[in-house]
Formats: structure tokens, C-alpha cells, sequence
């Protein structure tokens, strides 16, 4: 890993973050096949939050919180800083001073495949964070490593400048390059389900609107009257 601080990325425009943003995790994931979901270990530290925007990454040391500060100074409104650890590692890596700090610098957010901590001052602040746990353990600022160069966050590779989406769902990553087409597909997701749900809202059965039917009978399901069939059924 060589010590590099890169301080200009892409960035997707602002519009088709904010569109991904509205849509949420569960819309933005399928809407990109399925792609680019973050393992569930990474949890929102608490309930309720949202962040969407630009990744700036991080790849740091274990126990070594240092280039977290290098990022800050790199950070851009509406950006989410991602930070991923060279090997497995869980301390307290980030907490209130440098949510201030984020906070101040319009960061939406934080995703961190490492340990959080001061979690009541972290809602306080209404600055969410998503954490593979929540740990006391405090770091060091010894060793360098890289912040923006590509990464891997909980099984997810992330690359600077991708879209992050991050609520209570988990977090999803859309590669810059994708973005505006993963927006477009999920703009006609959510018009599509607006039309369904106002259909189950009146009493439709999914079985009808999906058509299931002919499928489940091809399948083998038959529909009986009472247990008592089952009975005359059997030896």
C-alpha cells in the first residue's frame, strides 16, 4: 500500500445522487441487479438515518484512526467517507470529535469496516455511521495508509467517487459510471410499486397482480378444502 493522499476524485452529478438517495438501499440494490450490497454486518449505530453521496475512501491501519484525519481535510458536501482496514480490526476507530469535524465539512455520513464509538453523542449529533461494531477501544495515529484509492468495504469493492446509499437497510454502493442509469431504473421501480401498492391498498392480491397463479399450479401447489382430504388421501 503505498502512502498516497489524492485530493481530487469524480463525482457523479448531484441530482442522480440525490434521486439514488430517495430511492434507499433495498430500490437502489435491486434497481443495479442485485449488485453492490454491502454485507449485513455493517449496521447503522442507530436507527433512523440516512446518507447518500460521493465515497471518499479511506484505507487504513488497524487500531490506526490517522488517515481518517487525512480524509477530512479532502472531504466535499455531500460527500460519505468510506473507510476500509488493510486487516480485520474492530476498536472505537471514530467517534464525536471527528463526526464534528465531518459535520462541519458537510459530510453526510459514515461507512466503516471497523469499530464506532460515543454512539448517543454520534445521534445527538444526528450524524449517522454504519460499523461493523461498536467498541471503547481506542486507536493510535502511527501508521499511514491511502485515502482515496480503491477499496473493499464489507465484501463491496468501492471505488473514490462512487454513490454511496446507506440507511436502515444497510449500505449499497453504485459505481460512478453507473449512476445516472441506476437512478433512471430506479425512478421506474418506484413508479411501478406506487401502482402496485395503491392496488394491494384496495384489497388486490399479489397472487393476481404478479399473475403467481399458473405458475404455483405448474409447480405442483393444490389448493384443499379442509385437513380431512389429506386424510382420505393417505393408505
Amino acid at each position: 500500500m503505498k502512502p498516497v493522499a489524492i485530493r481530487n476524485i469524480l463525482r457523479a452529478d448531484p441530482d442522480v445522487i440525490a434521486r439514488l438517495g430517495a430511492a434507499g438501499v433495498s430500490t437502489a440494490h435491486e434497481a443495479q441487479g442485485r449488485d453492490g450490497l454491502a454485507k449485513p454486518y455493517l449496521r447503522p449505530v442507530w436507527q433512523g438515518g440516512l446518507a447518500y453521496g460521493s465515497a471518499v475512501t479511506v484505507l487504513g491501519r488497524p487500531g490506526d484512526n490517522w488517515m481518517i484525519h487525512v480524509a477530512v481535510e479532502l472531504c466535499q458536501p455531500g460527500d460519505v467517507l468510506v473507510v476500509a482496514m488493510s486487516s480485520d480490526n474492530s476498536d472505537g476507530m471514530f467517534g464525536e470529535l471527528l463526526a464534528t469535524s465531518l459535520q462541519a465539512r458537510g459530510v453526510r455520513g459514515l461507512i466503516i469496516d471497523a469499530g464506532c464509538r460515543d454512539v448517543a453523542a454520534l445521534k445527538e449529533l444526528n450524524f449517522p455511521v454504519w460499523s461493523k461494531a461498536i467498541s471503547a477501544q481506542g486507536t493510535v495515529k502511527a501508521s499511514l495508509g491511502a485515502v482515496n484509492v480503491p477499496i473493499v468495504v464489507a465484501g463491496v469493492a468501492v471505488n473514490p467517487g462512487d454513490v454511496i446509499v446507506a440507511d436502515d437497510d444497510g449500505v449499497v454502493v453504485v459505481p460512478r459510471q453507473d449512476a445516472g442509469l441506476v437512478a433512471q431504473k430506479c425512478d421506474e421501480r418506484l413508479a411501478k410499486e406506487a401502482a402496485v401498492r395503491k392496488r394491494l391498498g384496495a384489497g388486490e392480491l399479489g397472487l393476481d397482480i404478479y399473475g403467481m397463479r399458473d405458475a404455483l399450479a405448474k409447480q405442483g401447489l393444490v389448493y384443499i378444502d379442509h385437513t380431512e382430504e389429506l386424510k382420505a388421501d393417505g393408505p
